[in-house]
């Protein structure tokens, strides 16, 4: 079944959890320590817009792109609220097209594990390296075998709110390095004491660190460097997300 259909509706519920605040500073600390302070930032797999709206706050001219109409057609909702001038694209990344290039793409809330064959994420880093200005940036995060194997594998996790609920099945196929999300939710109808159930699968790929670097340089990208995330320290065997930066190196 598509994924983010149902569930964006309820999405940011779910997800105010999320330090999004703190991750864009570290996001934004990124940027600056490569060099960009201003000017036009892609982020891939934006969702509903919600690092999107921050990074424009401070000061980037942003372009949001993602697969899923329903969570960009909330994204537009918090555009009209905000007044920021975000320009959001109906894309999907492995095929994503700009009108030129920018200084910088970031891609955050593990969206690269959603790409689930390897030649597919190379043709992700290929276009960005190719949508990059010269010597441009590109920050992504991605979830760890570790985080699929130790944490979520095998695991369920509901909650249940007052306007809606979840069941979350996670299911970890380790030769595959898949982790499949059998998803169940439970949203109230409006002005009604009914809830609809709703059923969504998604899948994420795990990578290791080896493996992303490998793609990143064969696709001519320049590797640059990786961080346990949200610090500036080597990544451990049992870091749960990855940062990565890495750099244009020509067309």
């Amino acid at each position: 079944m598509e994924a983010y259909t149902s569930f964006a509706s309820v999405y940011d519920t779910f997800m105010d959890n999320i330090p999004y605040e703190e991750w864009s500073v570290y996001v934004e600390e990124l940027l600056k320590e490569y060099g960009v302070r201003d000017g036009l930032v892609v982020e891939l797999g934006c969702g509903t817009g919600t690092m999107t709206e921050l990074l424009s706050a401070s000061g980037y001219d942003m372009i949001g792109i993602d697969n899923s109409e329903e969570m960009l057609e909330i994204a537009l909702e918090k555009k009209l609220s905000s007044g920021h001038d975000i320009l959001y694209l109906l894309q999907d990344m492995r095929e994503f097209e700009l009108y030129g290039t920018v200084k910088a793409i970031v891609s955050v809330c593990d969206s690269i594990n959603y790409i689930m064959e390897e030649d597919e994420l190379m043709t992700v880093f290929k276009l960005v390296n190719n949508y990059l200005d010269p010597k441009g940036i590109f920050v992504f995060d991605f979830n760890t075998i570790y985080k699929y194997q130790e944490l979520l594998g095998d695991r369920t996790i509901a909650e249940q709110r007052d306007e809606c609920s979840f069941i979350w099945d996670n299911y970890y196929y380790e030769e595959e390095k898949v982790n499949e999300y059998e998803l169940s939710l439970f949203i109230r109808e409006p002005e009604s004491e009914y809830y609809r159930k709703y059923e969504e699968t998604h899948y994420q790929k795990a990578y290791s660190l080896e493996e992303i670097r490998r793609l990143v340089e064969q696709s001519g990208l320049e590797y640059i460097t990786a961080y346990d995330a949200f610090t500036h320290e080597e990544p451990r065997k049992n870091s749960e997300r990855i940062y990565v930066i890495a750099r244009e190196r020509g067309k």
